[in-house]
């Protein structure tokens, strides 16, 4: 948390932005409705407005925040209205789970509406409004809404300075291919178990349960991911479940250090969420005790309950996984990885078609998507790579590509660089060179193919320009990368990430 890189100070940025808009939020519906639930409410739904809308552009966001009311007020009312019949209210919020997560495949802005239906539902459990109290929380939503809005979009929209962010294209598939179906239905099976456990364990606050599903679920791809993701919940919830007892107990409700250690929690969920799920869990379930202290709820007791709903969650998302459509580390891994060497030759290609002439030819966005594209294969390895996996062969495979990858993306950096400097001339080597790194990438995933030789080094030729040459010198250590890739992944069946 303290010593991952932050460049741009994008993460500081955001999390203090994320204070200021939430405080402005929760004060403004607060002051409208002068009510403890409106505030709540307001607050919560300006974190998630916050947290959840992350379009490329800034004109997408404000376009998806302008949205959320249009997917949080009918859930909200649907809510609120079949709270006193369980069995409807319950077959409703699975309905929730179910499009919430089918929702995805429509990028950023389907997750974002997905995310805040749901958590919509979620809030009415939590708050248990009556009917006549819909018009007061619409308003605490949307003035929160715009509140949050004005600061994000308005007093420090830091984005409007910076490059749209590149986003790697879904894998594509239909039915039960694509990724996002078998999601939901997994998503949708665990939130169901979830829900009838969770019940046994508490009539009055299953839906923790159904919760911890549900955010184990959000930016998984795979069983393994799912599975070290519910460990992390699980881990966070317990830290935060201690840190409650020594901090929001004690408080007794007091508003003023309530609201302050709120507010820290806040800035903590934001600035921790990328790059540990433990600590941002941390966090919530601190912040979660403090609203309940602000409620006149809290207690020992439901600081214990807290954690028994969780652990069910988690395990009713790990049966799910296994039980219901698995998707494998395997196959996800196998995907992205293919993915990226494809993306390495893309960008090879309109190097040396740069380096021969053709002006149009640039070979910058394929270098972009690769570094996505490694984040995702990271990402796909994580189960491999986490220090409680037994699959230590396993783990050093993932290791070996993981290297060569980077390698690779630091040999295309380099190759791109040379493409860029306009004194750098065509050389005829170099398409032999681009043929070979081509025919490296169509042998590496080929059936039956063999891992290639290492490739030999080329000597020196001072009579040709120094751009050529250094173009020369990248094109060898990344055919050199791409044939030590074709160990790890092709020396085996399944290798490397097979029973993951």
């Amino acid at each position: 948390m303290f010593v991952a890189p932050d460049p741009g100070r994008l993460r500081l940025r955001s999390s203090a932005r994320a204070v200021l808009g939430i405080a402005l939020a929760v004060t403004v519906s607060g002051l409208a409705a002068h009510s403890l639930v409106a505030a709540i409410a307001g607050g919560l739904s300006a974190l998630l407005a916050l947290f959840t809308v992350t379009d490329a552009t800034v004109r997408g966001q404000a376009v998806t925040t302008a949205l959320l009311p249009a997917v949080g007020f009918p859930v909200l009312a649907v809510a609120t209205v079949l709270h006193a019949h369980p069995l409807l209210r319950d077959a409703a919020f699975l309905a929730v789970v179910c499009a919430g997560v089918y929702a995805r495949r429509w990028g950023p802005r389907g997750h974002a509406l997905g995310v805040f239906a749901f958590m919509t539902f979620f809030m009415a459990q939590f708050l248990q409004p009556a009917p006549a109290r819909l018009p007061e929380l619409y308003a605490a939503v949307a003035l929160s809404l715009i509140a949050s809005s004005a600061v994000r979009f308005g007093a420090w929209c830091y984005e409007r300075r910076l490059p749209p962010p590149a986003v790697p294209a879904p894998h594509p598939g239909r039915g039960l291919a694509r990724t996002t179906t078998r999601q939901a239905i997994q998503a949708t099976a665990a939130c169901a178990f979830a829900l009838g456990a969770g019940q046994m364990l508490s009539q009055d606050r299953w839906y923790w349960a159904v919760g911890a599903v549900w955010w184990i679920f959000v930016n998984t791809a795979s069983r393994g991911e799912t599975l070290v993701r519910g460990f992390r919940r699980v881990l966070g919830t317990v830290a935060g479940i201690a840190a409650g007892l020594l901090i929001a107990i004690p408080l007794h409700s007091a508003p003023a250090p309530t609201a302050v250690i709120v507010a820290v929690c806040v800035f903590g969920i934001f600035y921790t969420a990328a790059v540990s799920y433990s600590w941002m869990m941390f966090f919530v379930t601190v912040m979660a005790g403090l609203l309940y202290g602000l409620l006149g709820v809290l207690h020992p007791g439901l600081l214990a309950l807290r954690f028994e709903e969780t652990a069910v969650g988690a395990l009713g998302a790990a049966l799910a996984v296994v039980l219901v459509l698995p998707i494998t580390t395997h196959s996800a891994t196998d995907a992205w990885i293919q993915r990226a060497v494809h993306c390495v030759r893309d960008c090879t290609a309109a190097s040396a078609r740069r380096l021969a002439g053709d002006a149009a030819a640039d070979p910058s966005p394929h270098v972009a998507e690769l570094e996505l594209l490694l984040g995702r294969v990271r990402l796909s390895l994580v189960p491999l790579l986490h220090p409680l996996s037994p699959l230590r062969h396993r783990k050093a495979r993932a290791r070996q590509v993981m290297s060569c990858l980077d390698d690779c993306a630091a040999q295309v950096r380099g190759l791109a660089e040379v493409a860029a400097d306009p004194a750098a001339s065509h050389d005829a080597r170099l398409t032999a060179a681009c043929q070979r790194v081509e025919a490296v990438v169509g042998a590496l995933f080929a059936p039956g193919a063999e891992p290639a030789a290492a490739p030999t080094a080329l000597g020196p030729a001072p009579h040709h320009h120094p751009g050529a040459e250094r173009a020369l010198a990248h094109l060898h250590s990344l055919e050199s990368a791409l044939t030590a890739l074709a160990h790890p992944v092709r020396s085996s069946p399944r290798a490397p990430f097979a029973a993951s």
